[in-house]
């Protein structure tokens, strides 16, 4: 395997396969060409049939090979593969075959007309039309072929210099090689540079490399064990791993906008929420990017459910940064006051009064602070009552006043708390509204960002059903033209067709087995 940057198309790399020698006399093992060929059918976008001199019926029966060795390959899960009867979705994702012929030394001509290398393919691979039934054995394999390869290409080569020279090819420049076979490699490369599709699986999923290794791994696992090659259960495997990564590449993304625009504790909790509801737009658009398949929303699921759990933990973060924050404050006020009590400067006759009056004071002037977050109120309160027990000390040991007032002043200090506790749970209140409007937000995001992924998936979708449903046409003309000789050798043909292990039809198979140093 080579991989090279493409040089005409951007952001591609172009995936060179190399069989290396199929059909090697001395390895000895059909079995292992016919596992690399259902490797080189399943991996590429372009399959290049290398033969020598010409197109002969050997040259057919071995590409032939590669529907006869069609149990190897399944393009879906089918519970029962031999009632698969419909080859499209299999041919739709089979490369385009390009045959090229070194060495070639035959004239392109027709019933003495100039024809082209394309137009020597076809003849080459169309059936005769004759009610003889030995020339079933020669019409099947050149529609087979012509069904799994609907789009084809042919391209012939010179012998590239004098045969004494052959030894060192590689170390010839291109002026000591023959200026025609010059031009047809750059015939070749020019048409592998511009008109090789990028590798696209069912679905229209593009294969990028991290796809590919996941293909080759899925699918050598599957011949190692003896099993079919799916390309369907490839594609979910291929699902599986790149969603899984895809929400780890979302949680990547909301991380690090929240760590580099989130500064605890925020002001309000609306900030807080805004925030991560921009992270996690943009974290739903990572993963809207990077998924497909994401059978029933698993994974988009999962992914909003990390979010969720993320942004109630960065409140409580908030809440605790903000707490600490508070009580900072308060210690830094208070301590004066603090300070007096211990020296006993309210311990005199109407000191209740003037403790009440600085405390007062104070609080009015930790409200005047700007910026103490969202937990201003709930500290202050926590703060106050953790100094209660002082106030209640003043306010007994205050000989100056009577029961009447110590009594009225308990009261006060009462509906104080009251009316503290009632604010706190306005405020929780109010938060719990916010995070209810928040949650349908994100809910309504997530439904908008799968929505629109649905709709782009849907033309995708779309694309492909009529790329198939092209190749279906393709097929059905290949069959309808083999032969309008007698209805009589039609139904026999197609009888053949569509019977046994070896079914043309069936969605089972595409690989082949040629010669020594054939790629």
């Amino acid at each position: 395997m080579w991989c090279v940057p493409h040089p005409e198309k951007p952001n591609h790399t172009l995936v060179l396969l190399d069989t290396e020698g199929l059909g090697d006399v001395e390895k000895g093992d059909n079995n292992n060409d016919a596992q690399i060929f259902a490797l080189a059918i399943l991996l590429s976008s372009t399959f290049v049939y290398n033969t020598m001199n010409k197109i002969d019926q050997r040259a057919i029966d071995l590409l032939y090979y590669v529907t006869e060795l069609s149990h190897l390959l399944r393009a879906e899960s089918s519970p029962n593969l031999d009632r698969v009867e419909d080859t499209a979705d299999f041919v739709s994702c089979c490369p385009d075959l390009v045959w090229t012929l070194r060495d070639f030394y035959l004239s392109l001509e027709a019933d003495g007309q100039l024809i082209t290398a394309d137009d020597y393919l076809e003849t080459s691979l169309r059936p005769k039309q004759d009610t003889d039934e030995s020339l079933q054995n020669f019409n099947l394999p050149r529609l087979c072929i012509q069904k799994f390869f609907p789009v084809k290409k042919c391209f012939i080569f010179d012998s590239p210099t004098h045969r004494k020279k052959l030894a060192q090819l590689e170390t010839l420049n291109n002026n000591e090689l023959d200026p025609d076979f010059v031009q047809q490699v750059a015939d070749f490369c020019y048409y592998i540079f511009h008109s090789s599709k990028t590798k696209t699986l069912s679905g229209g999923i593009k294969v990028n490399g991290p796809h590919l290794k996941s293909l080759v791994l899925t699918y050598v696992d599957a011949i190692s064990r003896g099993d079919l090659p799916c390309m369907e259960n490839s594609v979910l495997a291929l699902a599986q791993t790149k969603n899984s990564a895809a929400v780890k590449k979302a949680i990547a993304h909301y991380d690090q906008q929240m760590g580099q625009k989130l500064q605890l504790p925020t002001d309000t909790l609306q900030e807080l929420l805004d925030l991560h509801r921009a992270s996690e737009k943009g974290a739903i658009e990572v993963f809207m990017k990077n998924s497909f398949k994401d059978v029933d929303q698993k994974f988009q699921r999962e992914l909003q459910a990390c979010l969720v759990a993320k942004r109630d933990d960065f409140c409580k973060q908030n809440m605790k940064a903000s707490s600490d924050c508070c009580m900072a404050l308060l210690q830094d006020i208070f301590s004066p006051l603090e300070k007096d009590v211990k020296q006993g400067t309210f311990s005199k006759p109407r000191g209740y009064y003037l403790f009440i009056q600085k405390k007062q004071e104070l609080i009015n002037k930790y409200y005047e602070v700007p910026r103490k977050r969202i937990q201003a109120e709930k500290t202050l309160k926590k703060y106050l009552e953790s100094k209660q027990d002082v106030a209640d000390a003043l306010l007994q040991t205050d000989q100056s006043l009577t029961e009447k007032e110590k009594e009225i002043e308990v009261q006060c200090m009462k509906a104080e708390s009251a009316e503290a506790a009632a604010k706190m749970l306005e405020e929780l209140q109010k938060k719990n509204e916010q995070m209810m409007e928040e949650k349908e937000k994100s809910h309504q995001e997530h439904v908008k960002q799968f929505t629109e992924k649905m709709e782009r998936e849907r033309s995708q979708s779309m694309a492909e059903q009529q790329r198939i449903l092209d190749l279906k046409l393709q097929v059905f003309d290949c069959v309808i033209t083999i032969s309008s000789s007698t209805w009589a050798e039609s139904k026999t043909l197609l009888r053949k067709l569509k019977g046994g292990k070896n079914d043309c039809f069936s969605r089972k198979a595409v690989l082949h087995v040629g010669e020594k140093g054939q790629e």
